[in-house]
């Protein structure tokens, strides 16, 4: 058992991206904050499951060249080797809850030019 306070953390690039609340053994958790124009890479996992909830704020999500508009209370569930895109095009921030399971160090595979892929 462990408690951690997420103002403890630091987002990845300064205001926003990913702030790991807690990384393995079984699975991360992140809270994720999107500034206006911000964006995640397109990627997909060959293991890890990931889901998104919303906490506040709009964002485009796009699943396998689909865009879906998520907002506050909303929930996105993403299998294994489905590609996702996150792109913040409103005017105000967005923060999201995040989780991948299960667990693994290294499963993140990129996809090159996602802008010709999600245009």
């Amino acid at each position: 058992m462990f408690i951690i306070d997420e103002k403890n953390r630091e987002y990845r690039f300064g205001d926003n991206g990913p702030k790991y609340l807690m990384q393995g053994p079984r699975m991360n958790f992140a809270i994720v904050q999107f500034m206006p124009g911000k964006d995640f890479r397109a990627h997909y996992h060959e293991v890890m499951e990931e889901n998104f909830y919303i906490i506040e704020g709009t964002v485009d999500i796009y699943v396998n060249k689909e865009k879906y508009t998520l907002t506050r209370g909303q929930f996105i569930h993403i299998e294994p080797y489905e590609i996702h895109y996150l792109i913040n095009t409103s005017n105000a921030p967005v923060k999201i809850a995040s989780s991948l399971a299960p667990y693994q160090q290294s499963d993140k595979i990129e996809v090159d030019n996602p802008e010709l892929t999600y245009s």
